[in-house]
This record gives structure tokens, C-alpha cells and sequence, in this order.
């Protein structure tokens, strides 16, 4: 009954750019910060953004800070993930992940046992 749903993935060029979106069913997204995560071939999990319940805080990885932008709108229960200037080595699955916006401390963004909601995942693949 509480699912998040991503979308948006597919195979582009490098440069090219892509749009991903995360989908809240059964539950509303106002009382949750969301994160979005990417796991490539043979590599960990790592977290690369994450975004404040109603928008006034965002997160960002070094490795897409300055390229990526992590926005939402609680009115249609998404968040979303701009990714402009796509390189091979943003290929990976990537995943939108909730939790609760209450539970949120200063430098803790990233670390995925906190997050108590996932995505299936989308794929996401750079290459010419």
C-alpha cells in the first residue's frame, strides 16, 4: 500500500539529458524528505541527493553537485530528478527512497538504513 514508483530511465548519450520522477502511492509525501540513490555494476549503493519535505533543503553528492537538480511537488505526491550533462559513469539503477522528515539530522542524508520506503528502481544508461 506504500510504494514508490521511479520513472524516467532509459539509455542516452553523453550530454544528453534525462528527467527521472518518483511517484508516492498510499501515503502522502509532505511528512518525508526524499533521497535519491544509484548503484552501478559491481559498486555500492551510494546516495547522490536528497530533498526536505516541503522543498527548503537539498543534498547533493560531489560526483553530480553543480549538474544534477532534486525538486518535488507534494501537490501530485512526486519528486524529481534533472539530469542534465550525462556521463558514462552515471550509468546505474537508480532509486528514490523516503523518510520521514522528522527523523532527519544534520549530515545523515546518505545513509540508507534510515530511509524506510524504496523504489523498484530505473535504469539509467550513458553510453554512444
Amino acid at each position: 500500500q506504500l510504494q514508490l514508483v521511479e520513472s524516467g530511465g532509459g539509455l542516452v548519450q553523453p550530454g544528453g539529458s534525462l528527467r527521472l520522477s518518483c511517484a508516492a502511492s498510499g501515503f502522502s509525501l509532505d511528512f518525508y524528505a526524499i533521497g535519491w540513490f544509484r548503484q552501478a555494476p559491481g559498486k555500492e549503493r551510494e546516495g547522490i541527493s536528497c530533498i526536505s519535505s516541503h522543498g527548503g533543503t537539498t543534498n547533493y553528492a560531489d560526483s553530480v553537485k553543480g549538474r544534477f537538480t532534486i525538486s518535488r511537488d507534494n501537490a501530485k505526491n512526486t519528486v524529481y530528478l534533472q539530469m542534465p550533462s550525462l556521463k558514462p559513469e552515471d550509468t546505474a539503477v537508480y532509486y528514490c527512497a523516503a523518510r520521514l522528515q522528522s527523523s532527519m539530522i544534520s549530515g545523515t542524508w546518505g545513509l540508507q538504513r534510515l530511509y524506510q520506503h524504496w523504489g523498484q528502481g530505473t535504469q539509467v544508461t550513458v553510453s554512444s
